[in-house]
């Protein structure tokens, strides 16, 4: 029989690098198996083979940590806005948590169970109802047994509080994201106090995803750990943030950007982009590091291979991939077998190939956020006079 996997919390505090996978919803929209907008997992349902290949991609490139594809299953999502599901969240829950399982048996990878913001708590709903919505996911991942959970992308660290206080009740390692910046959450409390209040909570793992990208984000999670540290606290910390360069973000970060979400791919960092990400992160004193929207399999290997020496292996996917272009050599062009060198594209400034585009957009956010009447949860569609008004208040900004 084969040994135990070691858990999650034994890795760490042996000091070992964990690296996350990527952005599963950003990945299945384009591959046209989940709706923007809802942004909801029902593909775990009807598509289970896009989802288990998408998990074994990033396993072959080096992720340690199968993360169950239940990105906002929570049933208040799942039926907001006019969202019309033929699955239930328990079902759908389920159904992400066997294909993460069956992923990671094939290679030395954990599964972790995955809650997230609702829209019940940005429309004021008590502690005890959003309570209660986690509880209802965290039933399945107690059912299936993963191996830790993660409670991510939250606005919010009141939130964010109140789930890892429910993730706490299992027994089971808890880790804790915000998706923040170096501003802090949408009420202004700083990354140092977010991180406080988590592992008060009980998160062992706090940090970062989603909304900004690498640099930015590795910048909030050592407020963090500041944070934590000058609490006299302890914990390890993750980061897994956007694969998009965001320099021109507001505090809500990309969401504001009028690129979002159609029109990001100009701001996509390449592989070497992550190469640096990677090792800032870890100089950090991070050692789980992932990615979130816009990650694909090639940039967690260009994660994995940069830390090749951290870790003493490099990833199977490696096998079709020469380090720093090394495979460039073969090429038939002698220019481009030029390339085939690390200063070369450690050093390049890629051009957009677009004449008049702008280095930077304006964020279009319009201040709101818990409370406001235009985030109030509706189970209906949004209408036509809604709508409008929403066109007009845009042209007016």
């Amino acid at each position: 029989m084969a040994p135990a996997k070691k858990g999650i919390l034994e890795r760490l505090d042996a000091g070992e690098v964990v690296i996350g996978d990527g952005g599963f919803v950003f990945a299945l929209e384009k591959r046209g198996y989940v709706k923007a907008g809802p942004w909801t997992p029902e593909a775990a349902v009807e598509h289970p083979e896009a989802v288990r290949q998408l998990h074994r991609e990033f396993l072959r490139s080096g992720s340690n940590v199968m993360q169950t594809f239940t990105f906002y299953a929570s049933d208040d999502k799942l039926k907001n806005r006019g969202n019309k599901l033929s699955f239930t969240g328990a079902q759908i829950n389920e159904a992400a948590c066997d294909l993460a399982r069956e992923v990671a048996n094939e290679g030395d990878a954990l599964v972790a169970g995955g809650v997230c913001q609702t829209p019940s708590y940005l429309s004021c709903k008590s502690e005890t109802e959003v309570k209660a919505i986690l509880k209802k996911q965290l039933d399945v991942f107690v059912k299936k047994d993963v191996d830790f959970l993660i409670a991510e992308y939250f606005e919010h660290v009141e939130e964010a509080v109140w789930a890892v206080e429910v993730l706490k009740e299992t027994g089971k390692p808890v880790a804790a994201c915000l998706c923040i910046g170096p501003d802090g959450d949408m009420h202004g409390v700083s990354p140092g106090e977010c991180a406080v209040r988590l592992v008060k909570a009980g998160a062992q793992i706090v940090g970062i995803n989603c909304h900004f990208d690498p640099m930015t984000c590795v910048k909030a999670v050592k407020m963090m750990k500041e944070g934590v540290e000058k609490a006299g606290l302890k914990a390890h910390y993750m980061v897994q943030p956007l694969a998009y360069h965001t320099p021109d973000c507001s505090c809500q970060g990309f969401i504001d950007l009028p690129e979002f979400p159609f029109g990001l791919e100009p701001r996509i960092l390449s592989r070497w982009d992550m190469h640096a990400y990677a090792r800032e992160a870890y100089n950090t004193g991070i050692r789980f590091i992932g990615g979130c929207c816009g990650f694909e399999p090639y940039h967690i290997r260009a994660v994995a291979e940069e830390l090749a020496p951290e870790r003493g292996f490099l990833p199977e996917a490696s096998e079709k991939h020469g380090n720093w272009g090394a495979g460039l050599e073969m090429h038939t062009k002698p220019w481009v077998r030029a390339r085939a060198r690390r200063d070369y594209w450690e050093n390049l400034k890629p051009a957009s190939g677009r004449p008049l585009c702008p280095s930077m957009s304006s964020p279009d956010g319009w201040g709101v956020t818990k409370g406001h009447s235009e985030l109030m949860q509706q189970t209906e569609a949004t209408s036509k006079d809604q709508l409008k008004q929403l066109f007009d208040r845009s042209k007016s900004q």
